[in-house]
């Protein structure tokens, strides 16, 4: 029940930095922020490719950045981020 109660969080704050901007969406983007340092918490979704997923779990482990596996997939993200498109990453920039 924790556990619910901590993804429900995770969730809802990656909702909100995405609606006003402090959020990266993309495979690229997180790794970009992810090399500067700049990301906090990473988000994947289920169905990530494990490519992508392997990346972001090395370069996430360098910068000390915790990163979050959703039972969402990558079109939920998409649409948890208010976007037209998918998203199997994501990134918060402050936590």
């Amino acid at each position: 029940m924790a556990q619910n109660k901590s993804m429900d969080e995770s969730l809802k704050l990656l909702k909100e930095k995405s609606q006003s901007g402090k959020a990266l969406l993309g495979k690229e983007e997180v790794l970009r922020g992810l090399r500067k340092g700049l990301v906090k918490k990473v988000f994947l979704s289920s169905n990530c490719q494990p490519q992508i997923k392997s990346d972001i779990l090395h370069y996430s482990k360098l910068a000390g950045t915790e990163v979050v596996e959703l039972s969402l997939n990558n079109e939920e993200l998409g649409v948890l981020c208010k976007k037209g498109y998918f998203v199997s990453v994501a990134g918060i920039l402050d936590a």
